[in-house]
């Protein structure tokens, strides 16, 4: 029964943190929850986990609700999710430091598009303060994973 619990709790802790880290939103380092993006590139595109994509959606959805963004993390999932399928040319799975690289790619990208879209010198300071963070959070984020999430 206790290795049930255990097997259980290893196996649904990214969804139980892609949910924690969504309601630890905190306006100055955890805006809209943020956070929990951490969680669904890592469980999505470099260490997949099984039903973590119709998840993923879910919470994107939840993100842009919260962010009051008309579907644009969930677009901007979707996009990196179509040009992950083309793994002949980037396999992010097999990429160092835990796939690092292309979580600054598609997190710069979003930031960037975000804060182009209302420019002003506070939004892009904002902008580039929460790239920050957040790409810095990407590393503990992804070896807690790692290490609690073992199949």
């Amino acid at each position: 029964m206790k290795e049930n619990l255990i097997d259980f709790l290893h196996k649904s802790f990214p969804f139980l943190l892609t949910v924690g880290l969504w309601r630890l939103s905190v306006p100055f380092w955890n805006p809209a929850g943020i956070l929990a993006i951490i969680p669904i590139f890592f469980c999505s595109f470099v260490k997949p986990v099984p039903w973590f994509t119709f998840f993923s959606i879910l919470m994107c959805m939840v993100i842009d609700y919260k962010f009051e963004t008309v579907c644009f993390w969930m677009a901007m999932y979707c996009l990196f999710f179509a040009i992950n399928s083309f793994q002949n040319v980037i396999d992010i799975s097999k990429m160092d430091n835990d796939g690092l690289f292309a979580f600054v790619v598609f997190f710069g990208i979003s930031i960037l598009i975000q804060t182009f879209t209302n420019f002003s010198p506070l939004n892009l300071l904002n902008g580039f303060g929460l790239f920050v963070f957040v790409s810095g959070m990407y590393v503990p984020i992804s070896i807690l994973i790692k290490r609690i999430h073992n199949d």
